[in-house]
């Protein structure tokens, strides 16, 4: 049986770990082959990085409380950090009843965020 690209690349259990998370919030739609996402209005503010780290992007009080209560870190992909998104810890990812509090956290940040301009063609 042939795995998925993005199941290739952060592994089958995160990504099905990261599926039940999404699927929290009805209306948020998992995006991306290689690398699986989420995003409102154009901004992303999860994703499963191809090493199958889970990134969620927060607002600045509620970024340093949770680096602190999970003694994680800033997200850093291809030697930058992303300075609004943190690691979810592997444990806590397991934990989908504890993480849904700040992935709709992540989502209620995003939403108010001001849209992004799209450069395809929505579909009528």
């Amino acid at each position: 049986m042939s795995k998925t690209k993005a199941e290739a690349g952060a592994g089958g259990e995160k990504l099905a770990l990261y599926e039940k998370l999404v699927a929290t919030i009805p209306d948020v739609e998992r995006k991306g082959a290689t690398v699986p996402y989420t995003s409102v209005n154009g901004n992303m503010f999860s994703y499963l990085s191809k090493d199958g780290v889970l990134a969620l992007r927060l607002p600045a009080e509620a970024r340093d409380a949770f680096i602190e209560k999970y003694n994680t870190r800033l997200c850093e992909q291809y030697g930058i950090v992303q300075k609004e998104y943190v690691e979810v810890p592997d444990a806590l990812l397991k934990k989908t009843a504890e993480l849904k509090k700040y992935f709709a956290q992540s989502y209620a940040y995003v939403s108010a965020l001001k849209p992004k301009p799209t450069t395809r063609k929505k579909n009528e």
